[in-house]
């Protein structure tokens, strides 16, 4: 008997007792390894995550954290070579086992460069600027996010068993929440190895990351307010979920990716003699073939017009039969078998449910080749094409074949092409393929609001474009409605999805304490040395440096103009800088009152300020005029220090005063700054 698959949980690898299933190599037809099929008792795993796991990834800031999941994915990306051939059990093909393996392991490293470039050096995040909250400035509000001391539990699906499970577990690591993975059964061996190559590489804290390869018992009723749930799976056992009274009344954050009758929609100028309909039969055949259709954005639905609907299957019928199904070892195989034999009967019953209302214009189910492998013992079926006659029928927008299955649909108009692919009732994505902007335009603002996300192909992107089905971490990942009405990815957004945002009032000083960002109106220290005379180290926020006053002359002003070429009337013409109300005579440049301000605060000599590399927020609030005196206040807003080198980012506010204390420009000024004993300190 092979390997029966184990759990690690709180911090040890368990097999428990019971009988096991066998888990069947979708390809031959043997066993590959069994999976236990009595239940597992779960409280413990959620105990640890939370008194173990939590507390260590919390302790971490996000620059730690992103670090942790960098070094995992360098390591997992290393040891790739051992996860391929038993991805090939799953019925995938090399390219198939990419998508799933380097693309899990490129969603850690997306979020770790996003951890490192977009999140602070703390452990809250900073939700918007903060909002005044009384007349004299003394009370003030400040949205933050922070960690939820919960855990995310992953109830994944089998098609994405490596992706599928890191693509939830990037974000959810970076906001500091340990997750607990619970893995398809039909796949899980797959991700089993994978895992035993995160716990091997002591990259991640001990309980931020378990796995239950089991049947949790009573799973949801040890779950609280604190905790989410994602689910990916069918939309039946979704709905059943969302119903559990922890969800509905506990409080239990629930967030499912579910079925999808996702569509494509070729438009009205995309006629045979274009680009943009070689692209759509092409991204249609890819689509059904990749993962043989088993992926939850396939194109299920292809929205066509009426009078190209022949040409549309003809042109795709013709791609369909140069695809080669077999062993997916073999080189000339595009497309292996589907995950189990269980999956590929689902997918003939669905299949059934749609020749009800489609005929058959591709592909025979009973009769087809399968290359270097047994079609009896594999879970092997050929492309599918239908065409459906009546683009009204229920079948063809309500039933699901999760298999390498689509069906040809036409479309009178624009609006009847809009009408159609809302009746998926939500998707997880839908593409649109035209060269024509206003078709574009209108049908992607009606359609929006069903679906997750939209890919408009042309012969301009499709030389970059990563195709309809292809899900980015830095794009959200879910849809509304029948798609389960989740996010997922999103860049950022996905990390903050796991966390708490909080409206906090208080006043400045105290604001500045919490969020470790400088608050207008909280205390500044007028240091006696240059506060650009100071190392990374040395540097506290609220240090400030007053400069000034300037007085500016009509000199200053005429030789900015002519030195830039900035020759705009209301700082050259009297007469017409008279005429505009908001002037009333000849005003400074805007830029020239930040260079002056600049000249103000500036410290010349080599030192700890390595360079100036941006300027956020720029306000011009009131007219300078020749005569008015500037006084520049710079005060250190905000300080992250790069853990990969010699220097940090130093955010400084700064505040542009005229000689009645009236502000004239608001800013932020953004510098490098060296770190003490570092080689650009030295220099």
């Amino acid at each position: 008997m092979t390997a029966v698959l184990q759990s690690y949980v709180t911090g040890r690898w368990i097999t428990p007792d019971g009988e096991a299933d066998p888990l069947i190599n979708a390809v031959t037809g043997d066993e590959v390894a069994r999976y236990p099929s009595g239940g597992m008792d779960v409280s413990g795993a959620i105990r640890y995550a939370r008194q173990v796991g939590g507390p260590a990834l919390r302790a971490l800031t996000f620059p730690q954290r992103a670090a942790a999941l960098k070094a995992l994915a360098k390591h997992l990306t290393a040891a790739k070579d051992q996860f391929y051939p038993l991805s090939t059990a799953t019925g995938a093909t090399t390219r198939d086992s990419a998508i799933d393996i380097d693309g899990g392991f490129g969603t850690l490293f997306s979020y770790a460069s996003k951890g490192t470039r977009e999140l602070p050096n703390d452990t809250i995040v900073i939700d918007g600027p903060p909002e005044s909250l009384g007349r004299a400035g003394t009370f003030v509000g400040q949205h933050i996010y922070a960690s939820r001391p919960g855990v995310a539990v992953q109830i994944n699906a089998f098609n994405f068993p490596v992706w599928g499970m890191l693509e939830k577990l990037a974000p959810a690591f970076l906001a500091g929440v340990p997750s607990i993975v619970k893995p398809a059964h039909q796949t899980a061996y797959l991700t089993e190895l994978v895992f035993r190559a995160i716990v091997d590489s002591g990259t991640l804290p001990e309980g931020s990351v378990q796995l239950v390869c089991a049947r949790p018992q009573a799973l949801l009723e040890h779950l609280d307010s604190q905790d989410t749930v994602l689910f990916t799976g069918s939309a039946a056992t979704a709905a059943k979920l969302r119903g559990h009274p922890n969800v509905v009344a506990g409080g239990v954050r629930f967030n499912a990716e579910a079925d999808s009758l996702n569509c494509s929609i070729l438009g009205p100028d995309a006629t045979p003699d274009t680009p943009e309909f070689e692209l759509y039969v092409k991204q249609l055949v890819a689509e059904m073939t990749t993962k043989a259709g088993q992926k939850c954005t396939a194109i299920r639905r292809a929205l066509v017009p009426a009078a190209l609907q022949d040409a549309v299957v003809e042109a795709t019928a013709a791609r369909l039969s140069a695809i080669v199904v077999g062993n997916p070892e073999l080189d000339n195989v595009r497309m292996g078998a589907l995950a189990s034999i269980e999956q590929r009967d689902e997918v003939l019953r669905a299949l059934k449910a749609l020749r009800d209302s489609a005929t058959l214009v591709f592909g025979d189910p009973e009769s087809f080749h399968v290359e270097g492998a047994d079609a009896e013992r594999g879970a092997f079926l050929p492309p599918l094409l239908l065409r459906a006659d009546d683009p009204t029928a229920a079948a063809v927008h309500e039933v699901e074949a999760f298999g390498p299955v689509s069906t040809v649909i036409g479309y009178r108009d624009l609006d009847d092409a809009i009408t159609l692919a809302a009746r998926g009732q939500g998707s997880l994505v839908g593409s649109l393929v035209t060269h024509d902007a206003d078709v574009a335009r209108r049908v992607v603002t009606a359609i929006a609001p069903f679906h997750g996300r939209i890919l408009v192909l042309d012969r301009d992107d499709a030389k970059e474009s990563t195709g309809h089905g292809s899900p980015l971490p830095t794009l959200v990942h879910g849809g509304p409605g029948r798609a389960g009405g989740g996010e997922e990815l999103g860049g950022i957004r996905g990390v903050l999805h796991f966390m708490q945002r909080t409206a906090v009032q208080a006043s400045p000083d105290m604001l500045t304490a919490i969020t470790g960002r400088w608050t207008t109106g909280a205390a500044r220290t007028i240091t006696e040395v240059h506060p650009f005379r100071s190392h990374l180290e040395d540097l506290r926020i609220g240090d400030t440096i007053v400069g000034g006053p300037r007085v500016v002359t009509l000199a200053d002003i005429g030789h900015f103009a002519e030195f830039t070429g900035d020759t705009f009337y209301a700082h050259t013409d009297p007469l017409a800088a008279a005429q505009n109300p908001l002037f009333g005579g000849i005003v400074a440049h805007g830029y020239l009152v930040v260079s002056l301000a600049a000249g103000l605060f500036v410290e010349p000599n080599p030192g700890p300020v390595l360079a100036n590399f941006g300027v956020d927020g720029l306000r011009f609030l009131t007219p300078v005029k020749a005569g008015d005196a500037l006084t520049v206040t710079l005060t250190a807003k905000e300080m992250t220090p790069r853990l990969s080198a010699d220097y940090g980012e130093v955010r400084w506010d700064a505040v542009v005063s005229n000689q009645n204390d009236e502000p004239v420009a608001t800013y932020d000024v953004l510098t490098l700054v060296a770190k003490r004993g570092s080689g650009a300190a030295r220099a």
